[in-house]
């Protein structure tokens, strides 16, 4: 007999003698035990708590938010809502024999994996409080018009069960063609909507060690069932109360949760409210602020697409989206009843595990960063089983893995030659001189999985030594940014090797909210204006100072509202560079 209160696969459930003492933590103070059977023993319970006998109800929802004690084996099947969220509090006791038939279904996997990983996918999707059976997920891909759903893999705040979302589980769904959208549903926002939902703290320095931890936690839940490093990862944060207090601490948990998934190899995605959350992350940029790759954008508007009035039409723009546009209902496709919310998808989503073959070359990709804007640097190590002397030649990957029409290829050549004792002992036979660490020039910027292959020797194929979502700055640098009467003058570098082109152009855009009055409503809205703009012309290596000049309607518009917040955006080929300004301040 086992209790528990997390679903993540893989973790061993605490023994039925801690039920008392969890329900000590759990019960209301005075609240008395009783007892009842169970698996042919008693199991004591905190008195005036729901039981449920999951073998009598097998199509309850467990629900991990609520002062319930479940007895039995969550369901396959479970009839859960689209939405919910909140502190754990059940207790779950399962029978002796369900842990060692968990432990007899784990799969047992090939050496040589490539993990589950990014994948862009535009489209319709879904997502359900708990992963649906493999039944339930054949219907609805056979006959649904959705083909991503989202998964809520661990979290401090996540409210239901997960029995089916296992390794197995995500191996069968995304190699019969579903994108998954993993989501962490942690602590909330001070003033969070989520009224039974613990929160993080008020103060930063706390907040920012609490978001690195969820990352953390994050990736443990993310790995556990096969989700491995450049896999997108959302984190739920649901609809708050904008203060100033709650917004600082949102902001500063939710940039160390960025920084850690990366990190940590992973992309990060934000989930919340369009009002609230994304809000509030839309006006950092330009601010040094680290934002998250990915958006999810909770606005229940019903349009499939993912514009939204909250969010600059020039950010996020390169499939880093997802619009949930329809809250929690009921659909039926293919006799299948599952309770979603409907999500317009055009983002980084988790793609099909491929497994290796005994011919194809062994390797690992350790290490993708930044060394500089618009530069690589990745470090790994292969060899070839057929011919373990030779050196392997690298392809590279920027934005996708091979076959993905969004993806630059890279051919770097035989450059597996460099000497890596911990490769030699392991593999005695190939010995040391297989490692490769290079630099070298891209054009995207941005997050981007960028993904390795060792090119095989015959009989084998190619293999893919792995995928990390790497944050790649633009090739472009902005310094010495001044206002000056109706123009901004700034001084622009291109970082790409000397002799390279690199074409640009320079804008001025701001935005400010109004007041309107419709059929005697007053509505605010966000307007986007351009106050200037320019083209500029730089070779690789070379900088220069360029001014913009402010159009006639700018200056119109500054001597009507005054001086407005401003982002002076570089764009060149693959990315763009943002620097927030004040301007009207000298007339």
């Amino acid at each position: 007999m086992e209790l528990r209160q997390s679903a993540r696969p893989g973790l061993a459930l605490l023994a039925a003698a801690l039920v008392a003492a969890l329900w000590a933590l759990l019960a209301p103070a005075g609240a008395a035990a009783r007892s009842v059977q169970f698996d042919g023993r008693q199991v004591e319970v905190p008195r005036g708590w729901q039981v449920i006998r999951l073998a009598k109800h097998p199509r309850a929802c467990v629900r991990l938010d609520r002062r319930v004690v479940y007895l039995g084996v969550p369901s396959a099947n479970q009839r859960c809502p689209a939405e919910a969220i909140g502190r754990r509090r059940a207790i779950l006791v399962e029978p002796r024999r369900a842990r060692a038939a968990r432990r007899a279904a784990l799969p047992r996997t090939p050496r040589r994996v490539a993990s589950a990983s990014a994948a862009v996918f535009t489209g319709l999707g879904f997502d359900a409080c708990t992963a649906p059976s493999a039944k339930a997920m054949g219907a609805w891909r056979k006959h649904s018009p959705y083909q991503a759903i989202g998964v809520y893999i661990g979290g401090l705040n996540r409210a239901c069960s997960q029995p089916n979302l296992t390794a197995s589980w995500v191996d069968a769904q995304t190699e019969a063609g579903w994108h998954l959208i993993p989501t962490y549903v942690g602590l909330q926002a001070p003033k969070s909507a989520c009224g039974s939902c613990a929160l993080l703290s008020t103060n930063l320095s706390t907040a920012r060690k609490q978001g690195a931890a969820a990352a953390v936690d994050a990736v443990a839940d993310a790995s556990a069932v096969a989700m491995g490093p450049g896999s997108p990862i959302y984190y739920d944060m649901e609809a708050y109360t904008q203060t100033a207090t709650a917004t600082a601490a949102t902001l500063a948990f939710l940039e160390a949760w960025t920084i850690k998934l990366h990190q940590l190899g992973y992309l990060s995605g934000v989930y919340s409210s369009s009002s609230s959350g994304i809000e509030d992350i839309a006006d950092q940029i330009g601010t040094g602020y680290e934002l998250p790759d990915q958006l999810w954008i909770a606005n229940w508007n019903g349009q499939k697409n993912t514009a939204d009035p909250n969010v600059p039409p020039y950010a996020w723009t390169q499939h880093q989206r997802i619009h949930q546009y329809r809250g929690g209902h009921g659909e039926t496709w293919g006799g299948v009843t599952i309770s979603i919310d409907n999500n317009y998808v055009d983002g980084a989503t988790v793609g099909s595990a491929t497994p290796g073959d005994d011919d194809d070359p062994v390797g690992w990709l350790d290490l993708s960063g930044t060394p500089r804007p618009g530069h690589l640097r990745v470090r790994g190590w292969a060899y070839d089983p057929n011919d373990p002397a030779a050196t392997l030649s690298i392809r590279l990957y920027v934005g996708g893995r091979a076959g993905s029409p969004e993806a630059d290829v890279y051919e770097l050549g035989p450059i597996a030659n460099r000497k890596r004792a911990d490769v030699a002992a392991e593999f005695p036979e190939a010995g040391s001189r297989h490692g490769f660490d290079t630099r070298l020039a891209v054009a995207k910027s941005g997050p981007q999985p960028v993904c390795a292959y060792a090119i095989g020797i015959a009989p084998g194929g190619d293999s893919l030594l792995g995928c990390e979502a790497t944050r790649i700055p633009p090739a472009v640098i902005l310094k010495h940014v001044r206002e000056r009467r109706n123009m901004v003058k700034v001084w622009v570098k291109c970082t790409w090797p000397e002799g390279t082109q690199c074409p640009g152009q320079l804008a001025l855009r701001t935005r400010f909210k109004v007041r309107q009055r419709r059929a005697g409503r007053v509505r605010t809205r966000v307007l986007t204006r351009a106050l200037g703009r320019r083209k500029f012309q730089l070779s690789g290596g070379r900088g220069h100072v360029f001014k913009v000049r402010l159009t006639p309607n700018a200056r119109r518009l500054l001597r009507q509202r005054g001086p407005l917040r401003t982002q002076l955006i570089a764009a060149i080929p693959g990315g763009r560079r943002y620097h927030v300004l004040k301007v009207g301040d000298r007339g």
